[in-house]
């Protein structure tokens, strides 16, 4: 994956061309196949070559100054006839040359209403009829209106392109004892990385070393270091902060988190917002239209006037040409959502398309998982509970050799809690068979002819286990227990809310977003949780395809919804959500992959930003439709009635095309 594969919104044809929806394995728009990037005219845009863009429209207005001082102060009896018009003439090939050579390309691939057509055939128009000053001009602010447009799409792609910088090529791996440097694609799992301080991670990996701290700005958005201990998960793009550290490879360099994010952060502008898939059709029709009343301008007027001069009416069909290039609005808006995706990206929020921004700012209702989602996930036992007649010295080693078999984090924490059997113990020698997990319920095995069940209460209830508590009384998450066709006891487990929880709810409610929370753990666990962090409506106990249902009910009230999860267990409801939103990106190539938009630190504050990201690009966006058409209308009513000249057209055109761009580019620049 190459970091110039990158897709730009300014294409070289912005007012007609492409309008369809790429697909994400087709060459990215605005490139060519060697991978440069281009601005308007079509020439090499690197960062580089940002200056060497004003270049052309630096000749071009040294020779109209001079032109326009011999013309007007300084009176030469040489500049006149052929002399003058070639100088004028040389004036405009700098800047207009180019301009040409693409409307004549556009034309033999079939696009003939392009921009390059209006600004050539407006300017060329201009000189026919003497007007070389005006025609120099129009075409020297079209270009530098150009490398201005170039300026901010590269401020714009430049959070990205940054992030799609932080992996390494080369990485050092230990060889009896020795580092070697190598290609990090080369690299294979189980290989050992030697990190010095300062050096990226160029492979996902498990910490070797006994600790080390990381900066993991580049994938979270966060600077604050993350201390890892021995074991821990070490992913690409991670800075080694102080000591000498050790990393074993657990994935290649194409399976990491950073490549899957970037590759999905590279495609992202392909999904287009509905806004702007209907901004570029309607350029398609607007343009020929334009162009079709200019020629009535020109021509009409002819039949109804008396005293009808064929210049006086060119004239003003060519700065009816000028003014109507669209280009305001097929730069300015794809601009905008690219801003956002960039502006959330900066933020460590992954935002796959445009059209995910619009749907954020619809957000009416934000439904979320409870465990991963707004608590931490990592739980600890509270309370073990044996009923009379059991033991925990039996009965624990069974539950720690059952819940071995599930990654699920209540069975985690038991597995914690009761410790790794020492070899030669009884609990060491405990064997179970007929191992079988039920979705949604629980564990189950044999131990020899005796049935042991752990999970919760729905599956005492399958097996008909009678149970002499009422569960509700137990505000913790419980692992119910039997053996032998009896309710053994219990273990209750208790989950952290996460640090910002309460606030990110509060949030949400400021924006007038409903939240509601749906969880398969006991009811009276997620009403205290729900309680605790303010969320509005909640409800526990439900499996997989009475999530749906709960999400079904919120649909039917025309609510538009974003389900926060971890994007695997909950895929169901996600599909049916018109967000999908996971929590935990550094941690599932799941939730990479069916998630709409990853929150890759993990931190609940994330959801309300994400939210205000989509409703800050939506206003941009629609704060430079509605500036572009009021100016471009008025000044084309000025331009039919000979009350505009082609000053007035450029402003209408490169000016509006300018300040909608500026516009765009502040949400990059906004705190959120």
């Amino acid at each position: 994956m190459n970091h110039k594969e990158i897709r730009s919104p300014h294409t070289k044809d912005c007012c007609s061309a492409d309008t369809t929806l790429r697909g994400k394995d087709q060459a990215p728009a605005g490139h060519d196949h060697d991978g440069h990037d281009h601005d308007g005219h079509g020439h090499a845009a690197t960062e580089q070559g940002s200056l060497g863009a004003f270049v052309p429209p630096l000749i071009s207005l040294a020779m109209l100054v001079a032109a326009v001082v011999l013309d007007n102060w300084i009176p030469q009896a040489w500049f006149t006839g052929w002399i003058r018009v070639v100088f004028y003439v040389a004036a405009y090939a700098p800047v207009g040359l180019p301009v040409i050579r693409e409307a004549i390309e556009s034309i033999v691939k079939g696009d003939i209403f392009s921009e390059f057509f209006l600004m050539s055939i407006a300017t060329i128009g201009a000189f026919c009829i003497g007007e070389y000053p005006e025609a120099v001009a129009v075409m020297l602010f079209y270009s530098v209106g150009e490398a201005f447009q170039g300026m901010a799409l590269r401020r714009a792609r430049s959070d990205i392109r940054s992030l799609l910088d932080q992996r390494p090529d080369e990485v050092s791996v230990l060889a009896g004892n020795q580092p070697v440097r190598i290609k990090a694609e080369t690299a294979e799992i189980g290989q050992v990385i030697q990190l010095k301080p300062g050096e990226k991670v160029g492979l996902d990996g498990i910490l070797l070393s006994d600790s080390a701290a990381f900066n993991t700005a580049a994938l979270t958005g966060e600077s604050v270091p993350d201390s890892k201990s021995k074991g821990d998960k070490v992913l690409a793009g991670m800075i080694n902060l102080n000591t000498v550290s050790l990393v074993e490879v657990t994935a290649r360099y194409t399976d990491s988190k950073l490549s899957k994010i970037l590759e999905l952060t590279q495609h992202a502008t392909a999904r287009k917002a509905p806004t702007e898939l209907f901004i570029r059709k309607f350029a398609r029709v607007y343009t020929p239209v334009v162009v079709l009343l200019a020629v009535m301008v020109c021509f009409l007027p002819a039949l109804f006037t008396d005293d009808y001069q064929f210049s006086t009416w060119l004239y003003r069909a060519l700065v009816f040409l000028v003014i109507s290039c669209p280009c305001a609005l097929v730069i300015s808006i794809p601009l905008g959502y690219f801003g956002g995706i960039g502006a959330a990206s900066r933020n460590g929020i992954l935002v796959k398309g445009g059209n995910f921004l619009d749907k954020l700012a619809e957000i009416q209702n934000v439904v979320m998982d409870k465990t991963g989602t707004m608590t931490e996930g990592v739980f600890n036992v509270q309370e073990v509970v044996w009923n009379e007649g059991f033991s925990g010295e039996e009965l624990l080693p069974l539950v720690n050799a059952l819940e071995s078999h599930s990654t699920h984090p209540v069975a985690t924490a038991i597995r914690r809690y009761a410790g790794t059997p020492v070899a030669g113990s009884p609990a060491a020698a405990v064997i179970l068979r007929d191992i079988e997990e039920i979705p949604g319920h629980g564990l189950k095995a044999r131990a020899g002819d005796k049935l042991i069940l752990a999970g919760n209460f729905r599956l005492m209830d399958l097996y008909n286990i009678p149970v002499p508590i009422d569960p509700e009384q137990l505000v913790h998450t419980v692992t119910a227990i039997a053996y032998d066709g009896r309710f053994a006891g219990y273990i209750t487990i208790a989950d952290e809310i996460k640090k910002g929880a309460e606030s990110a709810i509060a949030q949400l409610h400021q924006l007038n977003v409903s939240t509601t929370m749906l969880s398969g753990d006991k009811s009276a666990v997620v009403r205290f949780v729900a309680d605790k962090l303010g969320i509005q409506h909640a409800y526990g106990d439900l499996l997989p395809e009475d999530k749906v249902r709960r999400v079904e009910e919120i649909r039917s009230r025309n609510e538009s919804i974003a389900f926060v999860g971890d994007g695997l267990n909950d895929a169901p409801v996600i599909a049916l959500s018109d967000v999908g939103v996971a929590m935990g990106g550094l941690g599932s190539d799941a939730t990479i992959e069916t998630a709409d938009v990853v929150i890759q630190d993990d931190k609940p504050g994330k959801i309300p930003m994400a939210i205000r990201i989509g409703k800050e690009t939506r206003k941009i966006v629609w704060q430079n439709i509605s500036f572009a058409f009021i100016v471009k209308a008025l000044v084309l009513i000025m331009g039919a009635g000979g009350l505009a000249t082609m000053w007035e057209a450029v402003f209408a055109d490169v000016g509006v095309a300018l300040i909608a761009i500026l516009n765009a580019t502040r949400i990059q620049q906004m705190k959120f």
